[in-house]
């Protein structure tokens, strides 16, 4: 791998990027979550809107048509809007257990963010968690050899994906300009949404993501042609929202990464390096 030379940054993303194979643990809390209101939530309809501040996520599962009916016939109303708040305070109880248990690192992150890093590029990061959701889990991370050099959460700039605030945020902790210099990877369309928003390159993820959404073991178990078929559909999903490029995993980004430094070099507002 030869050095960047107008690439300066890549902003990624936690569950499913980073940690958590598949986003399994978001998953498991809000089906949880919703049991306990007597509302069975399937993996579909909580992927659906994944990768949202988790209040908007709420927010956006509510106003499912499916789940709105269950939740009328559970209890004998339509949702309103204190219920949102109720389940964003439980989804706060409910989660530290299940989502520190849930983000082991996903393999190769350490080894691929090191060489990265050794060619001069630097790590931000962005997430629908909050910052109180987010800490153990970076603690984590930390101890097992993945710390971005910045990190950001929706809640302290007031605004989760799709809104650009996250990224542009990273930029300036890590004094980083334009954003043509960064690339944001992550796994949902509303990370995509989120780089293309800041006016940044974008790289959607696959295999290890919420659109194929299995963990590892679960994954190498499937034959071939599932998951071709699985992986196919992720990137069709990722492509429809604008991506500018997809991987299977982070490690696969790296190739990408030099192309788009290439490219950088022929367009006329990149950075001097300094």
């Amino acid at each position: 791998m030869k050095p960047f030379t107008r690439l300066r940054a890549v902003m990624l993303d936690w569950a499913g990027t980073t940690v958590d194979h598949g986003s399994i643990a978001p998953v498991i809390v809000l089906q949880e979550l919703f049991a306990r209101r007597r509302v069975t939530l399937s993996s579909e309809e909580a992927r659906r809107d994944m990768g949202l501040l988790k209040r908007d996520h709420i927010r956006a599962i509510l106003a499912l048509p499916s789940v709105c009916e269950k939740w009328r016939a559970a209890a004998g109303r339509d949702p309103v809007p204190e219920d949102i708040d109720s389940l964003f305070a439980d989804f706060n109880l409910l989660q530290p257990g299940i989502l520190s248990s849930h983000s082991q690192l996903i393999y190769g992150v350490v080894e691929t963010t090191a060489a990265w890093r050794a060619q001069g590029l630097r790590i931000g990061s962005s997430t629908g968690y909050t910052r109180e959701m987010l800490t153990p889990i970076a603690e984590l991370a930390a101890a097992r050899g993945y710390e971005p050099d910045a990190s950001v959460c929706p809640d302290e700039v007031g605004a989760g994906r799709p809104a650009p605030w996250m990224l542009h945020r990273n930029m300036r902790i890590l004094d980083i300009y334009p954003p043509s210099a960064c690339v944001k990877i992550g796994d949902t369309v509303s990370d995509i949404e989120e780089g293309r928003n800041a006016g940044m390159w974008t790289i959607g993820l696959t295999r290890t993501g919420n659109l194929v959404g299995l963990d590892a073991a679960t994954w190498a178990h499937l034959d071939t042609a599932s998951q071709q078929s699985r992986l196919a559909s992720a990137a069709q999903q990722l492509l429809q929202a604008g991506t500018n490029y997809v991987a299977e995993d982070l490690s696969a980004c790296t190739p990408l990464l030099e192309q788009i430094d290439e490219i950088n070099s022929y367009l006329p507002c990149t950075p001097k390096v300094r």
